[in-house]
């Protein structure tokens, strides 16, 4: 009996100890106390040999522990060695690499990397908010324009937006909403930024686009943060106010998400200008897909330099640099359109071979010569956490803004289409997206508020928001029909559809951002030892390297045993113990503990995938892959979490939150369920296995008659329907091409119960819907509904048919434009 005790002991004190990440000095201290207690069970009556080889052996453990407290032994025994297979197998990061890792910032995504997130850190991130400078933008001139824009107009006939409109954004400020007002600019938060341009989105994407990239990733942010005194002074005025039109060059044919490919080169060199012998860059460069390329004034320019003569320093191969150039300036071939998708928005390649340019043409000047991806890193993991979160968001909700109309005017079967199962089914896929990705967001967004530069949190956002705008816009088009595949002026839903590979494509294809960015980087970047270590392992000076990796090793190690202890404690728990906010709404209490236990298991998995796999985990995609769903289903997760404590804890959407975390979970799970499938060690995919689902998987995805419920609430008017779609371009005009919907919900909705009274005279053969008669007359001679209830069901049945009737064309209209066989345009034939 007091043998099983002493186990009990031991196994307490192991578990105890884990968790609370103890020093060494208490495991020696465990140890001990097990090895005395194991020697009172096994020597005779109370007395203990202190000289037996037997309780030698039994504290040989708290001997090793406590000699292992000793630092030079430590580092002499374990540190040192590890140290030194670590120096000698790790392979060395490349500067691109390193500028990459070292741009941007960590916050939630090291928390959640941590497995155990301080919630605080989340809850405190400031609520979505605007100042009144900012509402008044977003309700008066962001509204004006939207109401300006006809997307027909732009995509079919102009391939552009109208001069009316060009001129509306750039005197409203609307391409310098990032430049200070110190400059003329608006000075508008991130979070203004995001809904502005989700606003000017939800009419034309082709205008979201256009006014997302002057305020991403552009020459106004870089000469914000990096210009010279006299570059600020030269250029921040005119791009706030429009006189300049910016668009920034990186990719090119042979370097997309492979930038240290880049062919593009500036070599340091001396050339007279004005005869004066003049510091200059002779460059030579070749990109395409520049978006703004073909109207622009000032092109951005990323670069490699060069400097063979070393006429700026020691350095040979400069690095990656940037710099601003017109135009217009002797050498620069702005090119011919490209055609993205048929999207209208200005997108092109810019060539020059040979070009001359002065030092100050460099963004930054020559302090910065050799920083053009660090900068560019920087401005991208604030830039991207804006600009396609921002168009992606408001796609989703825009389609579901038009077809819960669309579902509940369309009738099939005597009933609206939308209280169909099938039809109901993509329909709360819907509901639950435009939820989530609106917290994600707004919780991104205000990240950025708060001066961080969320660099994995914006890949995995992107990748995220951007595949579900894809499969939510399908799925609008599916619940439409023939409605949606039928372009013309009254499509509302085919410009968005053509347009979503764009946004699959840029700031990082989906596949690289999923596969190779998002917990690649975020592993060494959020990692609490990983990042600390590799830095040990490639000091030069190696005293230093010793002494930062023993720190960051011996932390490593507890906080593996924390992982392996707390994963298998919150599984067999069902995460009862885990920790959640002290002042969470009592029925979100549950789900923050299953986030805590969720990203215990994705610190666990997550350490052991880069521990083993090191650098092949470049190669190892796939898995990847599922660990960055994982992270991101874990974030995703928090934002809408966070979302429902900002908004109040509104109750109609207790249960929508209930069922996005479920299937969130759900998809967690299966992830997990893929590593362990195919992780390549299988001793370290059986203990993973055990350690993560000791009692197998248990998580299911949202039940279907909760998700129906949704969708019967935003089949109608109201405020859930309402927040759901917040941020979208809402007229109630019945001759607008999305107008025409709200008009006509509103006026189905009123005529309810005398539509109720007539279809059922219909089912019972009282009345007939005939082309030949008017089955609302027969239905008020039958004494079916009143002469005032026929009155608001002939309104509702006028607006229906503008709702469902489609474009059609005269036989030759949509081919006037087009082309003979044999015929050139003018421009080209004049060449």
């Amino acid at each position: 009996m007091f043998a099983l005790v002493v186990v009990l002991i031991g196994v307490v004190g192991v578990l105890t100890l884990a968790m609370r990440r103890a020093p060494l000095w208490q495991w020696a201290l465990l140890a001990l106390v097990v090895a005395l207690l194991s020697r009172v069970v096994t020597a005779p009556g109370l007395a203990i040999d202190l000289f037996s080889w037997w309780t030698l052996v039994a504290l040989l453990p708290a001997i090793v522990l406590r000699l292992l407290c000793i630092t030079p032994i430590r580092r002499a025994a374990l540190t040192g060695p590890a140290y030194g297979l670590v120096k000698s197998i790790l392979p060395r990061v490349s500067r691109t690499e390193q500028e990459a890792l070292d741009a941007g910032t960590v916050g939630w995504d090291a928390e959640l990397f941590s497995g155990k997130p301080h919630w605080d850190k989340l809850l405190n991130i400031r609520k979505v908010t605007l100042t009144a400078e900012e509402q008044a933008f977003l309700d008066g001139p962001v509204n004006t324009v939207c109401s300006m824009i006809d997307d027909w107009d732009t995509r079919h006939n102009r391939a552009d937006l109208t001069p009316e409109v060009w001129a509306f954004l750039k005197e409203r400020g609307f391409l310098g909403m990032l430049i200070g007002k110190e400059h003329g600019g608006l000075g508008f938060s991130a979070q203004a930024q995001s809904q502005v341009v989700s606003k000017v989105a939800s009419r034309s994407v082709a205008a979201g686009i256009t006014v997302m990239v002057p305020n991403s990733l552009g020459p106004g942010e870089l000469l914000e943060k990096y210009g010279t005194a006299e570059q600020k002074a030269k250029y921040l005025h005119r791009l706030a106010k429009g006189q300049e039109v910016p668009c920034f060059a990186l990719t090119g044919p042979h370097a997309g998400s492979d930038a240290a490919g880049m062919r593009d080169v500036g070599v340091v060199t001396h050339e007279m200008v004005d005869g004066k012998k003049t510091l200059g860059v002779k460059l030579s460069f070749d990109k395409r897909y520049i978006t703004l390329a073909p109207v622009a004034t000032l092109v951005g320019l990323a670069f490699n330099l060069r400097d063979p003569d070393h006429l700026l320093g020691d350095e040979t191969n400069i690095g990656i640099t940037l710099a601003l150039i017109p135009a217009d300036y002797p050498g620069v071939e702005i090119g011919r359109r490209h055609y993205p998708a048929r999207s209208a928005f200005m997108n092109g390649p810019i060539k020059g071979k040979n070009i001359f340019i002065p030092m100050d043409y460099l963004i930054g000047g020559t302090q910065y010569a050799g920083q053009g991806w660090r900068m560019l890193m920087e401005c991208l993991s604030t830039g991207r956490a804006i600009s396609l979160p921002a168009i992606g968001t408001v796609s989703i909700k825009h389609a579901l803004r038009v077809t819960s109309a669309y579902a509940r005017i369309r009738r099939q079967f005597g009933i609206a289409v939308g209280i169909m199962e099938g039809v109901a089914e993509p329909l709360s896929r819907m509901v639950r997206s435009a939820y989530t990705f609106e917290a994600a967001r707004g919780l991104t967004a205000s990240m950025v508020d708060e001066g961080q530069k969320p660099a994995v949190i914006s890949a995995l956002l992107k990748y995220r928001t951007t595949d579900a705008m894809r499969d939510r816009v399908n799925d609008a088009l599916d619940i439409h029909g023939g409605r949606a595949v039928q372009d013309g002026p009254s499509n509302y839903l085919f410009s968005g559809y053509m347009t979503t590979p764009v946004a699959i494509t840029v700031e990082g294809a989906n596949i690289l951002t999923r596969t190779l960015i998002t917990f690649a980087q975020g592993a060494l970047r959020a990692h609490p030892y990983l990042y600390t270590e590799i830095e040990a392992a490639q000091n030069k000076d190696r005293k230093a390297g010793l002494a930062a990796f023993d720190t960051a090793f011996s932390g490593h190690i507890s906080f593996m045993l924390r992982n392996m202890v707390g994963s298998v404690l919150h599984a067999v728990s069902f995460g009862a113990f885990a920790s959640r906010p002290d002042k969470t709404a009592p029925e979100m209490a549950k789900w923050f503990r299953q986030l805590a236990r969720y990203s215990q298991s994705f610190a666990l998995v997550g350490d052991w995938t880069v521990a083993f796999l090191g650098g092949d985990l470049k190669r190892k995609q796939r898995l990847s892959g599922r660990m960055a769903d994982i992270l991101s289903d874990l974030y995703l997760i928090s934002a809408v979490l966070k979302r429902y404590e900002d908004e109040g804890r509104v109750a109609e959407d207790t249960a929508l939150v209930d069922a996005i975390v479920r299937d969130h979970l759900f998809a967690i799970e299966q992830s997990f369920a893929g590593v362990f499938a195919n992780f390549p060690n299988p001793v370290l995919r059986w203990l993973m296995r055990f350690l993560v689902f000791p009692l197998g998987r248990h998580r299911k995805p949202a039940s279907d008659r909760e998700t129906y419920r949704f969708v019967r609430a935003v089949l109608r008017p109201g405020t859930f329907r309402d927040r759901l779609t917040m941020g979208t371009y809402v007229t109630m005009d019945p001759k607008d091409i999305t107008g025409v919907l709200e008009d006509a919900m509103i006026k189905v909705t009123k005529a309810e119960d005398a539509e109720a009274k007539f279809v059922r005279a219909i089912k019972k053969g009282i009345v007939e819907r005939r082309l030949d008669r008017d089955a609302i007359t027969d239905a008020v001679d039958a004494q079916v509904i009143t002469e005032a209830e026929a009155a608001v069901l002939r309104l509702a049945d006028q607006a229906t048919d503008r709702v469902i009737k489609v474009d059609d064309f005269d036989f030759d209209e949509l081919a006037a434009k087009q082309l003979s066989r044999h015929e050139e345009p003018a421009d080209r034939a004049a060449e």
